[in-house]
């Protein structure tokens, strides 16, 4: 357990350099985010046989991993970072990998930013290929969605970045001389491996298309919302409401309250359909 609780102090964020660049484990993990995500999918529309196929699949995440990137990092800006005019102002800054001249990476990016930047590359793959409905596209992605989100939450974990809060737990590891929550890995465990359960078991109950991406919004909303407890607040906002909820806990609800309204009318038109 020493060493757990001292893991930081024996490992090395940067996994090897190409070129004198320094290649990090997290961009490691984000590409294996996407992967694990593709791969995923191409086992659902194998398993359930829908009518989505291999070569669609491989399309649309080309069109879904411009929009994920560009999101996350947009989000990103506009709801974390203290700098979003001078981005906004210098939108080529946004991507920019150097800071005074040093290799840094790029750095912030926001989840819920990379679900808006996927359901608007979603959309616009959508409306130049209508082989399938859009709501059998979100479902496959609904089931893909949190295997790639178990990589990029390990990711954070070794990149010491999105740290925990304070704890005296057996299990916590020191962050600059502080012991806290390793919550990244909750995150994981929660957010992905839990989400992905929940939606994996529901797909048999499903009443129509689209009702699995809305469960999805449902489980993670609440799992995202349960885990920021445990997560210590962006430093750059605090408690943004009431004393103790965080920007996460804030968008997690209105995720919520999102897919409860959409599904609720989404179901009702079903229903007076069949009728």
């Amino acid at each position: 357990m020493e060493f757990w609780n001292h893991i930081y102090d024996h490992f090395d964020p940067v996994a090897f350099n190409l070129f004198s660049i320094p290649v990090h484990w997290y961009g490691i993990m984000y590409v294996l985010a996407l992967l694990g995500a593709l791969f995923a999918a191409k086992w659902m529309i194998k398993r359930d046989k829908t009518k989505m196929t291999q070569s669609q699949l491989d399309d649309y995440f080309i069109y879904i991993e411009v929009g994920i990137i560009l999101g996350a990092r947009l989000g990103y800006i506009l709801f974390y970072d203290p700098n979003t005019l001078y981005y906004l102002s210098q939108p080529w800054q946004m991507f920019n990998p150097y800071q005074n001249g040093e290799f840094v990476g790029i750095r912030g990016m926001s989840y819920h930013g990379a679900v808006i930047g996927w359901f608007l590359g979603s959309l616009l793959y959508y409306k130049r290929h209508k082989e399938i409905s859009f709501g059998e596209i979100m479902d496959v992605v609904a089931l893909a969605v949190p295997i790639g989100y178990i990589f990029g939450r390990v990711g954070n974990f070794l990149n010491k970045e999105i740290i925990g809060r304070t704890t005296e737990m057996p299990w916590a590891i020191y962050v600059d001389g502080v012991m806290r929550h390793p919550s990244q890995l909750y995150e994981a465990f929660l957010e992905g491996f839990m989400v992905f359960m929940i939606i994996f078991v529901y797909r048999r109950w499903k009443h129509f298309n689209g009702a699995l991406i809305l469960m999805y919004g449902f489980a993670y909303g609440w799992m995202r919302f349960i885990a920021e407890f445990w997560r210590e607040p962006d430093p750059q906002l605090g408690f943004i409401c009431c004393g103790w909820m965080t920007m996460g806990q804030l968008l997690s609800v209105m995720m919520i309250m999102a897919a409860v309204v959409i599904g609720l009318l989404v179901n009702k038109r079903v229903i007076q359909t069949k009728r």
